[in-house]
């Protein structure tokens, strides 16, 4: 049996050790190079920015539903969960931020002061796996939260007397569990006289026409999950 020269048997691991040093730093500097041409790149020049909608057609309608459903509240749309979620700083932001914050919703319904009373998540007719999943986890933050959610079909959309009923029950949910003091301000308050809705189809009519009409391809708003599928895509590579 042949043994190894005492050169030789601490050769062979010094080698693999080097080798193995030698590939890390050769892949920290392709990440640094990488980094630093991320960095050189110029806001504008490299992402050549172009204006878009803020909201499609159906989202447009449901929009419009609700806020003459509901006059005298505020609606926003289209507004990140960063925007009005708070969320404890003992774990990472960031990582938080990617997985649902820079998720959008849909319709905020919130009251005179800003304060959101519940959420219209507008759900395509057909959507996808990973469309599917992309909401259910945005409602799991919200109705943990405290949010009501509420869920619309783009191809069925409820009508004016269905809106304001869902909405005023959730009114009277909120203005229940607040404190006595604000109960009390609320009760004692005059309450504004209900506007009358026309039905659904007058609400849509005049603006979705002139939209269908003056309609730029170019201008449709951009997905909710599309840099969601962008930060996937850059991981697997």
């Amino acid at each position: 049996m042949e043994f190894l020269p005492p050169i030789a048997s601490f050769a062979l691991p010094a080698t693999v050790l080097l080798l193995t040093w030698l590939v890390i730093r050769l892949r920290q500097r392709r990440s640094a190079g990488r980094s630093a041409a991320r960095e050189a790149l110029d806001t504008v020049a490299g992402w050549p920015p172009e204006a878009a909608r803020v909201l499609t057609i159906n989202e447009r309608q449901a929009y419009d539903l609700l806020r003459r459903a509901m006059p005298g509240f505020l609606v926003l749309a289209q507004v990140p969960l960063s925007r009005f979620i708070r969320v404890p700083s003992r774990h990472s932001y960031t990582d938080w931020l990617q997985r649902v914050g820079s998720l959008s919703a849909d319709l905020l319904f919130c009251d005179s002061g800003s304060r959101v009373l519940a959420v219209v998540d507008i759900r395509a007719a057909q959507e996808s796996d990973r469309a599917r999943r992309r909401h259910e986890r945005m409602t799991r933050v919200l109705r943990k939260a405290g949010v009501h959610v509420l869920t619309w079909r783009e191809d069925a959309l409820p009508t004016p007397a269905e809106v304001r009923h869902a909405m005023t029950a959730i009114v009277g949910v909120v203005a229940a569990s607040a404190p006595a003091a604000a109960a009390t301000r609320a009760t004692t308050s005059r309450p504004m006289p209900l506007i009358p809705v026309a039905d659904i189809s007058e609400i849509l009519a005049e603006g979705d026409r002139a939209a269908l009409e003056a309609e730029d391809p170019s201008m449709e708003p951009v997905p909710s999950g599309f840099y969601e599928e962008l930060e996937v895509a850059d991981a697997r590579r």
